[in-house]
């Protein structure tokens, strides 16, 4: 089945971006888009930075997931890629793409510090988005772009919350 991820939201683009921002996440992306891989296999091939590249993955809904028996153990989550092509619709403002970029690229030590005070803000019962946003001093695009490229946190209406495991 052919599936096309269209993204019409500049903060959409983070999740493209740092889907590959690596080389172990490039080659986990490549083997589950041949294939149907389990998180042990991704594992044993990359170590745990491939089994974080699938968790990644997974939050960005860029993969399906199934449960798949191996003969004599217990049931494995096994990924796919969703999405077979992406049609991109780029007509933004330089100050929302700005954003967008700058959340996307900066480096993972700023954007640890900027994540944990979104995490100390939003608390374990989530907060209204414009709130948080304004308690950083940032816009609601780099807010929005902030967490969708973290594992940790992610929209819920209006408000941000925190992922459960």
């Amino acid at each position: 089945m052919n599936r096309i991820k269209v993204i019409n939201d500049p903060s959409d683009l983070v999740p493209m971006l740092r889907a590959v921002d690596t080389k172990v996440k490039r080659e986990v992306l490549k083997e589950v888009t041949l294939e149907w891989r389990t998180s042990k296999e991704i594992e044993e091939k990359f170590g745990p930075e491939g089994k974080e590249a699938l968790k990644f993955f997974e939050k960005m809904k860029l993969v399906e997931t199934k449960w798949q028996s191996v003969a004599g153990s217990h049931p494995d989550k096994a990924y796919h890629t969703y999405y077979t092509s992406f049609h991109i619709n780029a007509s933004w403002p330089v100050y929302e793409i700005s954003d967008v970029l700058a959340a996307a690229m900066m480096s993972d030590e700023e954007f640890q510090e900027i994540e944990n005070k979104i995490l100390d803000l939003v608390g374990s019962e989530g907060k209204f988005a414009g709130d948080v946003a304004e308690a950083l001093g940032i816009t609601s695009t780099m807010l929005k772009s902030l967490v969708k490229r973290s594992v940790k946190l992610d929209y819920r209406g209006h408000r941000i919350e925190r992922i459960k495991d």
